[in-house]
């Protein structure tokens, strides 16, 4: 999964012929904060939404316009990790794709990454999620998958989160199972601390104010 394979089609990119205002239009026409600024296949930079709206005077051509431009990109064939730790560092709506030759192909939107993660989570498929908490040493996915098939279920996902002011990792895991009450007691038996976990008909009213909160900033 690289990054060419996650371009956005109908995002336009800017010019330095266009006015601040017709990049404020785009913007909202396509529900991001940021655009590139593209001459023929040569990357200048991304131009942000409070940039814009500090111009004097926005219907003139934002080449005359006082503005440094941060220049972030990913390359075509880095992986979807780097695309997504470098618009989490930095807080982007959208990411630039540039080709060996630095020469711009299109940008990846946040929100068409979104979706690609749901699927990465295998958030669609049915199932429950077990979250463990242990030190990074007792960390061993080889006993973990033998506890989960003992059961006769199976991984669709899992994932690991660092707590370092604790010295220890969250390891969630999704299964095909909805029901995790004997993956539980099993965990237990091998002295697992089980954080939390969740069904399909588990409703916790954190996930949801989060998700809700996550799609309104997407505006999808």
């Amino acid at each position: 999964m690289i990054a060419r394979q996650f371009i956005t089609e109908p995002i336009i990119p800017l010019k330095t012929s266009d006015s601040g205002s017709f990049a404020i239009a785009m913007m909202e026409e396509y529900h991001v904060s940021h655009l590139p600024i593209v001459n023929e296949t040569e990357y200048l930079g991304l131009i942000a939404e409070a940039d814009l709206y500090s111009f004097s005077h926005p219907e003139e051509p934002l080449a005359d316009q006082q503005i440094i431009l941060n220049r972030p990109f990913v390359e075509e064939n880095q992986h979807i990790y780097e695309i997504i730790r470098t618009m989490s560092e930095l807080k982007l709506t959208i990411l630039p794709v540039l080709d060996s030759d630095q020469k711009y192909l299109g940008v990846i939107s946040i929100n068409d990454l979104f979706f690609t993660m749901s699927e990465i989570l295998a958030i669609e498929n049915p199932g429950g999620i077990i979250i463990l908490e242990m030190n990074e040493k007792d960390y061993v996915l080889t006993e973990i998958a033998q506890i989960i098939e003992s059961n006769d279920a199976r991984i669709l996902n899992l994932f690991i989160t660092s707590l370092p002011d604790l010295g220890k990792i969250e390891v969630t895991i999704k299964v095909n199972k909805i029901d995790v009450g004997p993956l539980l007691q099993t965990f237990s038996r091998y002295s697992y601390h089980v954080k939390a976990s969740y069904t399909e008909n588990t409703y916790d009213e954190g996930l949801q104010d989060r998700f809700d909160s996550l799609m309104n900033y997407l505006n999808v």
